[in-house]
C-alpha cells in the first residue's frame, strides 16, 4: 500500500491580510449595528432621513471599530500598530497618502506649467519641471505627516508650507 505524501503549505501574506481586513470590516459593521440597536439612531429610520448627528454616530462607530480591530491585530502579531492601521492596500491611492497629497494641491497650482494646455502637449522639460515641483511638495507633505504629533504644518506669509515645532505653540 503506497502512502500519499502530504504537503504542508503556509498561508501567503496577502491571504492573511485579506482575512484581517474582513475581520476588521466585520467588527466595524457590528459597531454600526450596535449604534442603531443601542438607540442612538432610531432602528427603522430610512437612510435618507438620517440627520447629520445620526450619520456621525454611525460613521464614528464604523471608524472606531475598524481602527480598534486593526490595532488589536497588529499588537497580537507584533507589528507596527500605526502602519497596520493606515496601510489599506485595497484602495489606491491609499487614503493616508491621498490626504497628504491633497494638502499640496493649492501650492501645486503655482507650478511652472501652462494649465490651459493638455498634458500630452507639454514639452519634456515642462513635464519634468511640473513633476519636480509636485514631487518636492508631496515630499514636504509626507514628511510633515510622518513627524505627526510633535509638529504643526502652517503656511507662512508667502504661502509656502512651514513645519513648526508644536511645543512652540504651547503657552502656560
Amino acid at each position: 500500500m503506497a502512502r500519499r505524501r502530504m504537503q504542508i503549505r503556509f498561508p501567503v501574506a496577502s491571504a492573511i491580510e485579506d482575512a484581517w481586513q474582513r475581520q476588521a470590516t466585520r467588527v466595524a459593521i457590528e459597531k454600526a449595528r450596535a449604534v442603531v440597536s443601542g438607540g442612538a439612531v432610531p432602528p427603522m429610520t430610512p437612510v435618507g432621513r438620517l440627520t447629520d448627528v445620526e450619520w456621525g454616530w454611525i460613521v464614528t462607530a464604523i471608524l472606531f471599530g475598524w481602527i480598534s480591530e486593526r490595532a488589536t491585530q497588529a499588537t497580537s502579531n507584533g507589528l507596527d500598530t500605526e502602519k497596520t492601521i493606515r496601510d489599506i492596500s485595497l484602495v489606491e491611492p491609499r487614503p493616508w497618502d491621498a490626504g497628504a497629497i491633497g494638502v499640496i494641491l493649492p501650492e501645486l497650482a503655482d507650478a511652472p506649467i501652462d494649465w490651459t494646455a493638455p498634458l500630452s502637449e507639454l514639452s519634456r522639460d515642462e513635464m519634468i519641471a511640473f513633476l519636480g515641483a509636485a514631487y518636492t511638495l508631496i515630499d514636504k507633505a509626507m514628511q510633515a505627516r510622518e513627524l505627526g504629533g510633535n509638529t504643526i504644518t502652517r503656511k507662512s506669509p508667502d504661502g509656502t508650507a512651514v513645519i513648526a515645532d508644536a511645543d512652540a505653540f504651547v503657552s502656560f
